[in-house]
């Protein structure tokens, strides 16, 4: 009764989206008024994000059963959106999505497809094993159409689409379903695996396929640090993300402030981290500079309660450092563009694997018989690339085939005096919600 109600709700009111171009002189300004309900950030968020659209700022609030929430957004290229086929299209999804669509959650593996057949793997990283798993996929005559691949504190994770080599759909037979699972397990458990390798087929659903590797890698519990960063290897902590989770007594909230770099789909990255452990953002605040990103979340469980054990705060903590370090990247970043064929991954991870490098982030794709890949790689030990070896990989796959978009280590840094400004300026947002009593009373 409760749920019909709810729906009732909704349809009464259904979600109201204004995009200005008029209100900040940078950035179009997209404001999204609705009924709230567990789920919805993340669903908007995730609009954003899978239009490309960089989120520059944001205010969030979602107090006493209404969701209103302000987000300033550019293009790729740092531009308003100015194109009205665009700001329509943006409307009609926030408009349809905000309101009636299913939540992401629940809707894990329920559409099957004919067109592939959708794989999803874990297990512990080692150099060379993308090049092993392609190997045996391609050993088994499956194409590899689309792929993501993160890797994350000793741990790999992977959703990986598939086709027959021979017909071009999805596979469907159950004995050769059990080769391919049994095959890849035995690829993904090694020599000396302490987790346990997992390797599920599933039906692909409507889940975004970067939300369901934060689920995979949480469910590993990726955020739980090895220890040892390759030898060889130095650490930089100073890189790493600042989280922290403390009490709003006043207000009967838990406060999670973050800094970090910025980098492309971190607000996805955290709402989608929050809301898969049960969390609801009541508050929140978003904000980038040139370099560095701070945001800060008001948040209960879904329960109504804040955090109520230091052990639970530390592992929030814990999984939300993870959720930003997952995507974010520090090394060569290569782009693959060459006519697709069967087993041309495997080809490819082979000569890097013979160049000794590693890969710890890749998206695979392919559209119109066109494969476009890009990999993230270090060398073995993690460190950068040898221009060497980059000149000679360029070489073998043939410097139209294979380009570097970009290389962390020849970047040009930022200047430190910007940075610091940015960083002294976090300082004073620290309480910005308290401060300025942003936070209006539910009583």
């Amino acid at each position: 009764m409760d749920d019909e109600y709810a729906k009732l709700i909704r349809r009464m009111n259904p979600p109201r989206v204004v995009i200005d171009n008029n209100v900040c002189e940078d950035a179009t300004v997209i404001q999204v008024d609705s009924v709230n309900r567990h789920g919805i950030l993340l669903e908007v968020v995730q609009v954003l994000t899978d239009m490309n659209l960089v989120i520059t700022k944001a205010h969030i609030s979602s107090d006493a059963g209404w969701f209103m929430d302000v987000f300033y957004v550019i293009d790729q290229d740092g531009n308003k959106i100015r194109d009205k086929e665009v700001i329509d299209y943006i409307q009609r999804r926030l408009e349809s999505n905000a309101s009636f669509a299913p939540s992401l959650r629940g809707s894990v593996g329920v559409m099957p497809s004919e067109e592939y057949t959708s794989i999803e793997l874990s297990g512990t990283d080692r150099p060379g094993l993308l090049s092993e798993v392609c190997a045996v996929l391609a050993d088994l005559h499956c194409n590899v159409v689309n792929a993501e691949i993160w890797t994350h504190n000793a741990r790999a994770a992977a959703v990986v689409h598939v086709t027959d080599d021979s017909t071009g759909c999805a596979i469907k037979d159950p004995k050769r379903l059990l080769t391919i699972k049994e095959l890849l397990c035995n690829v993904l458990k090694g020599d000396d695996d302490l987790k346990t390798a997992n390797m599920t087929l599933s039906p692909p659903g409507v889940t975004n396929r970067g939300r369901r590797l934060h689920q995979i890698m949480l469910a590993d519990r990726d955020y739980e640090r090895a220890g040892v960063t390759g030898v060889g290897r130095i650490e930089n902590k100073s890189s790493r993300p600042h989280v922290t989770v403390f009490d709003c007594i006043q207000k009967d909230y838990t406060v999670i402030t973050m800094s970090s770099k910025d980098r492309p789909k971190l607000l996805f990255d955290i709402i989608c981290t929050l809301t898969d452990m049960q969390y609801v953002v009541f508050h929140g605040l978003v904000e980038t500079g040139r370099m560095e990103a701070y945001q800060e979340f008001y948040i209960r469980h879904v329960d109504g309660f804040p955090i109520s054990s230091e052990a639970e705060r530390e592992r929030v903590a814990q999984c939300l450092e993870a959720a930003i370090e997952r995507r974010a990247f520090e090394g060569l970043e290569l782009e693959l563009c060459t006519e697709d064929r069967v087993g041309l991954l495997s080809d490819i991870t082979r000569i890097f694997r013979e160049n000794s490098l590693c890969i710890k982030r890749a998206e695979i794709s392919t559209e119109g018989g066109k494969a476009k890949d890009t990999f993230y790689v270090t060398d073995v030990t993690g460190n950068p690339v040898d221009p060497k070896i980059i000149d000679s990989l360029c070489r073998q796959i043939g410097h139209k085939i294979l380009t570097v978009k970009h290389n962390s280590s020849t970047s040009p840094k930022a200047s430190q005096g910007t940075t610091m400004g940015f960083l002294f300026g976090n300082l004073f947002k620290a309480r910005s919600f308290q401060n300025f009593k942003l936070i209006r009373s539910c009583s």
